[in-house]
């Protein structure tokens, strides 16, 4: 379903070959035009074996050494084209209108990788950029973080309904959410962020694209090598109840395939987490003691089983998270029964088990120096930090609330300065990472309070100091106090949500830390229902 009055994804006056190679200069968005659908199959390799991401030589990893050495193998066609980098602030900004103070620093990064006289194919030369003149954004939380826009009608549409986590793309251009009415939002950057030196109103976002899923979503993610310059790349997957996985194309919101497991009983069965493969050649989905490879190339119910679980030994329960180690072949599964599990790429042989959580592991995250990665569980205030070298114990745990099984995120700068976590009280914590280690745990930096319902999603943007952060909670109706002054004579009912205040929103934050006069102020009107005048936080 499309929102007419929404910012589209690409020019829809450009033909495909123009629209991919200047959808990240444009400041709009738009649907691809019918006439340039992509294909319905995802991104496809060349058919070679992933790609070896090998650890620092310098890193002496007990888990290292057990995976060994091998010669590196080429990367997949997707790469090769040279996908999208974290530097595009926003798939569609025109060249004349980026602020001088935003670096491109990753862009430079690529041009520098080419031989002498080269160029990308399909983009046009650009001039170097002057080094004195550039400034990096760099995160920041010595400050209250300001707001900026938000969105909290769309989900004020329907009873009980909340959001269920938010996650930027891989290149910053866009925002997914998940709610509870079962429906993928696309959200586009505020058009407001774009406008150098002015102080606009920032006005409430809108989807520009709803992918309905046809009963309760268990997980979601994007593709790895997501750009917004190559539609080819812009999709992301969702597994729901009883329902195969979808692969959703983000420029048109329309299935482009799907991928079906079935269990003993050759009966669907519905995969718990999803992730892709850093190369994006292989799609990793949780289930009851198995994780299920497929491979990109090829939708359908072809895939590699790998079980977690044999003989009374090995990871048990519903394998509930996935991520990928960013520097070394390995990925790290956490499950509902309480245990962490290191397995190898390229095979899934065990490599380590932890245990160590309360209740059931909801979320894993890797630190990008690919040695240390955190986890957190439902109905667990701890959060773990692990290091592969010695996984034998956590190097230190951090406090947080969570006292419902709902999921929590948290998540990571792309410098692994900073770690983000929401809360059931709401209360957004902020620690940094940069100076802890097996000595000392990190210290907290900033705790503030974005509404007073609970902040179940956190999503730190990949190239500008900008934080998402998502609420909402199921909510049960709370015992009648027959006692209530003026109301003696009327009947009551026994349950009541009169007192129940639900703040279900997406709120975006600037976390700068800078009062440069490109920075747009907060949002000073008042917020729709749910939201607080200003649209600031509170600290703690």
């Amino acid at each position: 379903m499309k929102t007419p009055e929404a910012p589209r994804l690409t020019p829809d006056c450009l033909s495909s070959d123009q629209a991919q190679t200047s959808a990240r200069l444009s400041p709009q968005a738009s649907h691809m035009d019918k006439n340039t659908d992509p294909e319905l199959t995802p991104v496809l390799s060349d058919g070679d074996d992933p790609p070896r991401v090998f650890p620092d030589p310098m890193a002496s990893s007990a888990v290292s050494q057990e995976l060994g050495e091998g010669d590196p193998s080429s990367l997949s066609t997707s790469l090769e084209t040279g996908f999208g980098t974290s530097s595009e602030l926003s798939p569609r900004i025109k060249e004349q209108e980026l602020p001088e103070n935003v670096s491109l620093l990753a862009e430079e990064t690529n041009r520098a990788e080419l031989g002498p006289g080269e160029t990308m194919e399909g983009v046009s030369p650009e001039p170097a950029l002057e080094d004195e003149d550039s400034t990096t954004w760099n995160y920041s939380f010595s400050q209250l973080p300001q707001f900026l826009s938000g969105s909290w009608s769309e989900f004020s549409t329907q009873p009980e309904n909340f959001l269920k986590g938010c996650k930027w793309a891989p290149d910053g251009s866009c925002i997914l959410t998940n709610s509870a009415d079962n429906i993928l939002r696309i959200y586009n950057l505020p058009p407001e962020l774009y406008n150098e030196g002015e102080q606009l109103e920032y006005a409430e976002m809108v989807p520009v694209l709803r992918m309905v899923e046809g009963d309760t979503i268990y997980d979601y993610c994007w593709y790895s090598l997501m750009s917004s310059s190559q539609p080819d790349t812009s999709y992301v997957a969702s597994s729901s109840r009883e329902n195969p996985i979808h692969i959703w194309d983000a420029f048109t919101g329309e299935l482009r395939a799907s991928f079906r497991a079935y269990n003993h009983l050759d009966e669907l069965t519905a995969a718990h987490s999803l992730c892709f493969s850093p190369d994006g050649s292989q799609l990793f989905c949780g289930f009851n003691r198995t994780v299920r490879v497929f491979s990109t190339a090829r939708p359908g119910r072809d895939c590699e089983v790998r079980a977690t679980f044999a003989k009374k030994q090995g990871q048990s329960g519903i394998i509930s998270c996935i991520a990928f180690s960013p520097a070394q072949p390995l990925y790290a599964c956490g499950s509902y029964g309480c245990s962490l599990g290191l397995y190898a790429w390229d095979d899934g042989s065990p490599l380590a088990l932890m245990g160590g959580h309360k209740g059931g592991i909801t979320h894993l995250c890797f630190h990008p120096d690919g040695n240390r990665f955190f986890s957190g569980a439902r109905k667990d205030s701890e959060l773990l930090c692990w290091d592969l070298r010695q996984p034998g114990h956590p190097l230190w745990s951090l406090s947080r609330e969570v006292t419902t099984n709902q999921r929590i995120y948290f998540d990571l700068d792309p410098t692994g300065q900073f770690l983000v976590s929401g809360s059931t009280s709401g209360a957004v914590s902020v620690w940094g990472t940069s100076g802890a280690g097996h000595e000392r745990k990190p210290e907290p930096v900033l705790s503030f309070l974005p509404q007073k319902d609970c902040t179940n999603g956190v999503s730190l943007h990949p190239s500008l100091p900008l934080l998402a952060t998502a609420s909402g909670q199921r909510v049960f109706p709370e015992p009648t106090e027959s006692g209530d002054e003026g109301e003696q004579e009327v009947d009551l009912p026994l349950l009541s949500m009169r007192h129940v205040h639900l703040e279900c929103q997406l709120q975006l934050w600037w976390c700068g830390g800078t009062s440069d006069t490109s920075i747009p102020d907060a949002h000073q009107g008042e917020k729709g229902q749910g939201g607080t005048k200003g649209g600031g936080g509170e600290f703690i």
